[in-house]
């Protein structure tokens, strides 16, 4: 089996998993439940198969080409580290399926919840597999956004909905920073591949560049990971559900972040910089944290804070510059991955059965859940950092590491004290979750009788204790090997030795923890009142991070914007079109003083009279478009679409037929759009009177800039026409638009083969421009007079539309006198119409664009003429299927390239014989180009069928278009 395949097929195998489960949403939440715990079960066994071929300290890659000439290629990497990465990924992801299971609600969507932890658990697995650093960027950002959705999962609490948008705004605002980071690197290295920058760490360390380079990458890292002063947002997270919190917390998302900081530790760590950022950062989040902790009253909170607290300990082990610290570090991502996410399935197991996670209402549960008990002990005590336990092991690896730091007498003993600090803290809050919960005396009034939950919700939990005993008893032999594989990788020759036994002597490291756990229980003893009485945390419990968070929040979106409003009034768009005109007025002035005009002057002989005679006509309308706005919009929209139909002809002139049909093609959607729209307008513009002198005036100033602003497009137009041919790219494209592309129209082969990358971005945007429209129209209430003067106007026609309470379904056929029968008689035609010209545009002016306009003109000019409630018992138009299936077919077109080993959307043509039609050219890029059609398909009959209906909707009632296009009563109140 090729090296390669184990490794993307770890990868890809979650979402291929996550849509067969999607597919599969009406079996049942059993069938969604053993989808996902078998595919991260057999991901589980994939990534043990690897180990072998990385134990040695070697790494596995792969290069799928991307985008060589840029040096984007999608690289799989998996080293010791990664490898130690995958394990927990897959295999804790494997129990929280098991877990949630039994967990969530019966009457909750699970096989939504399933597909999303499927997808996040690739999305998580690209990021530790990643070999290239903008790869890696990708799926950091996409973690960002499955968080996002996983956390605000029961949306319907506004604390689901806070949490989740707070976790969004910071996590990829951290992930912006973090693209910016890694773009310096591969600008210093010269290379984004991982290996390369991994090597050239004294190159990037003496680069002037180094400082803004890390301190963009630690704003990715600490803001994934919750580092103070980011750290606010992880608490909040806990109104997702207990299995995404047990999974976020211990082996994804979070995580993330300190991942990072070892993978990019030989190339930034070593330096001052990096010693006071990254130490001090940590130091400040392990107390804060721990100090937090003790006083929560939520179990979930009490385990959040204990997170943010160790992923402390763990930034500021890698903060120290040590190589021994690394290997502490490691050792701790993989002991609190365990003991955490035992502890996080215990609290949902108690929440479960006792119904409330509040501490106050809790206790004595130990009578009742006796199982559950005692692995929370374990789990519990591990945290602690009990003798005996892993938590214990990676504590006293710790204590040693801020023993051996010799930076000064005052640098050295601050972090020593607040270590110890910060570890009686983790001893204080673990004894208040252990013994607040199971022992004492039970609560009189509970909100359920409390029992032992479903044995499969105990068995995750079970396994995670054990695992916890296994490697405090057994740490050599149970976690030795992944642990040196891991180091080995990360730091090369200069791993150093240590020792992972149990007992090494009465060491200072010992003393150290023998006097966090005496003081942490005398701690606890001397604040039990206080928990009792709860309240905020003393000193810091008034310093509320979402409270900041949110002050600043609503500066950004409601100050800021409030203060450009009053420079840049929004109440209307001439304005803003006008500052729009003039930034690009300002940004092609500022070109064309680097790039000098050098085209020859035009020969105003060798114009053809006949078209210069067109070029007039296109110019009195579009003078008449203008000057006609304020007084009849139809009559300046039909004026504006006589400029647009000379802009066609003038392109079949120059011979470019593919411009003038597509040109065509958009002038018809754009006058529906309008059309459409025209008639919920004010009668008149309201402000100045029409004849005043500033009226005036400002039309001149406009007048000035459009001829400006019209020159300027026009000589940029006849440079680039002029342009010898010998010098332009147009040579490249068309000596290779056949023998590469296989199609003779180059236009169409430059869209979707050679520019194929560009065409995929558009379709895209199309895409997500064509549902952010249908969002906003789908519930927008058109104003009162506005249906009113509707009314008026169709009461002829509609005689019982004033006063009528029913749905309306009344064609615009009504209101525009279209005759329906002729439409319907013409849909079949327009239909083979753009069959016709997909078919052709591969060889001939055509296309996928063009065909696509083509038919969703056909389909809104039917829906216009025969009503929504027709048109959906014929046709049954899904407008967002058909989006999906354009991007899913376009992506998949240019991913089988990657199957043969050539770059991300590389196209292949031969000849092929079929019966009766003969030898024919088949080119890969059709099938692209089909995505293009079936997007542009959806997309455009989306957006104009959504506003088609607002429409005909009435402001107390009316129908709506869902998101599957169909259409679904509303009464509004």
């Amino acid at each position: 089996m090729p090296d390669h395949v184990v490794p993307s097929a770890i990868l890809w195998l979650p979402f291929v998993a996550s849509l067969v489960v999607f597919a599969l949403r009406d079996r049942g939440r059993n069938v969604a439940a053993w989808l996902m715990t078998s595919t991260a079960l057999a991901c589980l066994l994939l990534t043990a198969l690897l180990y072998p071929a990385i134990a040695g300290g070697d790494a596995l890659r792969h290069v799928f080409a991307w985008a060589p000439s840029l040096g984007l290629d999608f690289t799989l990497r998996v080293d010791g580290f990664s490898w130690l990465f995958m394990l927990l990924i897959c295999g804790i992801g494997m129990l929280v399926g098991i877990y949630a299971r039994y967990y969530m609600p019966a009457d909750d969507p699970l096989s939504r919840f399933f597909a999303l932890l499927l997808v996040f658990m690739g999305a998580m697995l690209g990021i530790v597999m990643s070999g290239n650093v903008i790869q890696l960027v990708f799926f950091w950002e996409l973690t960002s956004l499955l968080s996002f959705v996983l956390i605000g999962y029961w949306y319907h609490g506004a604390s689901a909905r806070d949490g989740a948008r707070m976790a969004l705004i910071v996590t990829s605002g951290g992930g912006l920073c973090l693209l910016a980071g890694v773009l310096l690197l591969g600008h210093i290295v010269g290379s984004y591949d991982l290996d390369a920058i991994l090597v050239a760490g004294d190159l990037v360390r003496a680069h002037a560049l180094y400082t803004p380079a890390l301190v963009l990458v630690l704003l990715g890292a600490l803001t994934k990971s919750a580092q103070f002063p980011f750290h606010f947002w992880l608490p909040h997270a806990m109104s997702a559900p207990t299995p995404v919190s047990a999974y976020l917390h211990s082996a994804t998302m979070v995580k993330a972040g300190v991942f990072l900081l070892v993978r990019f530790w030989p190339v930034l760590a070593g330096t001052d910089e990096w010693f006071w950022m990254v130490s001090c950062a940590g130091l400040a989040t392990l107390v804060l944290g721990a100090y937090a902790a003790m006083f929560q009253q939520d179990l979930k909170a009490v385990l959040a804070y204990s997170t943010i607290s160790h992923l402390g300990l763990i930034t500021m082990l890698l903060g120290l510059g040590s190589t021994l610290g690394v290997v502490a570090a490691i050792f701790h991502i993989v002991n609190h991955a365990t003991f955490k996410a035992s502890l996080f399935m215990a609290a949902g197991a108690v929440d479960h059965e006792a119904g409330t996670r509040e501490l106050r209402r809790l206790g004595g549960l130990r009578r009742f859940m006796p199982i559950t008990a005692a692995l929370a002990v374990v789990a519990g005590a591990a945290m602690a950092g009990v003798p005996l336990l892993n938590g214990f092991l990676s504590k006293e690896m710790f204590f040693a590491e801020t023993l051996a730091a010799q930076r000064g007498v005052l640098v050295d003993v601050v972090p020593l004290v607040l270590a110890i600090a910060a570890s009686a803290f983790g001893v204080t809050y673990s004894l208040r979750f252990v013994r607040g919960v199971f022992f004492g005396p039970v609560p009189p009034q509970l909100p359920r009788q409390p029992h032992e939950p479903p044995r499969w919700m105990r068995v995750p939990i079970g396994l995670l204790a054990l695992a916890c005993l296994l490697v405090g008893i057994l740490p050599a032999q149970v976690i030795g090997p992944s642990l040196a594989a891991a180091a080995q990788s990360v730091l090369g020759a200069q791993t150093p030795t240590y020792s992972l036994a149990i007992w090494h002597g009465w060491t200072t490291p010992l003393q150290m923890s023998v006097v966090a756990f005496v003081a942490g229980c005398l701690l606890y003893a001397a604040l039990l009142g206080c928990f009792r009485r709860g309240g905020a945390a003393p000193l810091v419990g008034r310093i509320s991070g979402k409270r900041i968070f949110e002050r600043l929040l609503s500066a950004l979106t409601v100050d800021v914007p409030g203060w450009l409003a009053r420079f840049f009034p929004g109440r209307r768009l001439q304005p803003q079109l006008l500052l729009i005109v003039l930034a690009a007025l300002l940004a092609g002035s500022l070109a064309a003083t680097t790039a000098p005009f050098d085209a020859p002057s035009p020969r105003w002989d060798s114009i053809d009279p006949a078209f210069a005679l067109l070029w007039l006509l296109g110019v009195a309308c579009a003078i008449g478009a203008a000057t006609q706005a304020k007084f009849h919009r139809l009559a300046s929209l039909v004026l504006t679409g006589g400029a647009g139909l000379v802009s066609c002809i003038s392109f079949v002139w120059l011979s470019a037929p593919d411009l003038a049909a597509t040109q065509l093609l958009v002038e018809v959607v754009t006058t529906i759009l309008i059309l459409l729209g025209l008639r919920w307008l004010p009668k008149r513009i309201q402000g100045l009177s029409p004849d005043g002198p500033l009226t005036r005036l400002k039309r001149w100033r406009d007048a000035l800039i459009a001829l400006v602003v019209g020159a300027g497009v026009a000589s940029l137009a006849y440079a680039a026409m002029m342009h010898p041919v010998e010098d332009s790219i147009s040579r490249f494209f068309l000596e290779r638009a056949y023998l590469e592309g296989g199609g003779r129209n180059v236009v169409n082969v430059i869209l979707v083969d050679f520019r194929g990358f560009d065409t995929l971005g558009e379709i895209s945007v199309l895409a997500i421009v064509a549902l952010t429209v249908f969002v906003l129209l789908r519930r927008f209430r058109p104003a009162a007079e506005s249906i009113n003067s509707l009314r008026r106007q169709r009461h002829n026609s509609v005689s019982d539309l004033a006063g009528s309470d029913r749905v309306i379904d009344q064609s615009l056929a009504d209101y525009l006198m279209i005759p329906g029968l002729i439409v319907q008689l013409m849909f079949p035609v327009i239909l083979l119409f753009g069959l016709h010209l997909f078919l052709r545009g591969h060889d001939l002016p055509g296309g996928g664009f063009a065909a696509g306009i083509t038919v969703s003109v056909a389909l809104i000019l039917l829906y216009m003429a025969r009503g929504a409630r027709w048109v959906e018992t014929h046709l049954r138009v899904r407008p967002v299927r058909w989006i999906g299936a354009g991007l899913l077919l376009a992506v998949g077109t240019g991913l089988g390239s990657l199957l043969f080993g050539h770059p991300f959307l590389t196209s292949h043509f031969q000849y092929a014989e079929l019966p009766l039609f003969g030898r024919i050219p088949l080119a890969t890029a059709v099938l692209f180009d089909l995505g293009v059609f079936c997007l542009v398909v959806g997309a455009t009959t989306l957006m104009l069928v959504a506003l088609a209906h607002q429409s005909l909707r009435r402001p107390r009632g009316g129908t709506i278009v869902t998101a599957d296009g169909t259409l679904e009563a509303e009464g509004l109140g």
